[in-house]
């Protein structure tokens, strides 16, 4: 009998890591087929032979993205909607360009874990652990290596006075962006101010304030 439910418990433990990890290529590629009406997890795959050079390929990220805005930063993605090769493979980047003083704020990438290297300036980062809520910051420069870990609370901040640029990788084809203050602030339709009243210990004309602020698009 012990050695039934010993049998049990290690199918099982072997079962939840399967379940638990991305699935194996099962081919070289998988092209998206954007235009598809079929919803599946990711993208549907085109014909391998319609495949060609342009659908893995993408130009433009030596162009600095436009930083005039209210927080001073733009981000510059690469994923699967610009680059359809990406389908299925795990992985996209982005850049990252901030004004001086230029925030990218309080966000996560439900997922993706984020890699991230300075090539021009100086960012301060960090992240913030689950239970207990723990800070995590380093102030980097040109050539520094930073990781935030899935699903957690990060930004960067450049406090300097010249501009700053980074290059960051995720470990997602899509891995998503929610910015904290434009889900809970900019939520369409918006949350009942109540019970954000409630939850940020803040009087109602506060929280009606904020909402009614513009909210940045999370593509940007």
């Amino acid at each position: 009998m012990a050695a039934h439910f010993l049998f049990l418990a290690l199918l099982a433990l072997a079962s939840s890591h399967a379940i638990a990890s991305d699935p194996s290529q099962l081919q070289d590629f998988c092209v998206a087929d954007r235009k598809s009406d079929v919803f599946v997890n990711g993208f549907v795959c085109k014909d391998p032979k319609m495949a060609k050079p342009e659908d893995f390929f993408f130009s433009g990220l030596d162009k600095p993205g436009d930083t005039g805005n209210k927080l001073g930063s733009n981000v510059t993605q690469v994923n699967v909607n610009q680059i359809p090769g990406l389908n299925t493979l795990g992985i996209s980047l982005a850049r990252l360009d901030f004004a001086p003083y230029g925030l990218n704020p309080p966000h996560i990438h439900p997922r993706g874990t984020e890699i991230l290297v300075v090539l021009e300036g100086t960012l301060y980062v960090g992240f913030v652990t689950s239970n207990p809520n723990k800070l995590f910051t380093k102030v980097l420069n040109k050539g520094d290596v930073f990781v935030f870990p899935q699903g957690l609370i990060h930004f960067q901040f450049n406090y300097g006075k010249t501009n700053a640029v980074a290059i960051a990788g995720l470990s997602s084809q899509n891995p998503g962006v929610i910015t904290i203050a434009n889900a809970v602030f900019g939520a369409k339709p918006p949350i009942s101010d109540y019970v954000l009243a409630k939850a940020f210990q803040l009087d109602k004309k506060t929280v009606d304030w904020l909402q009614a602020q513009f909210w940045m698009d999370n593509n940007n």
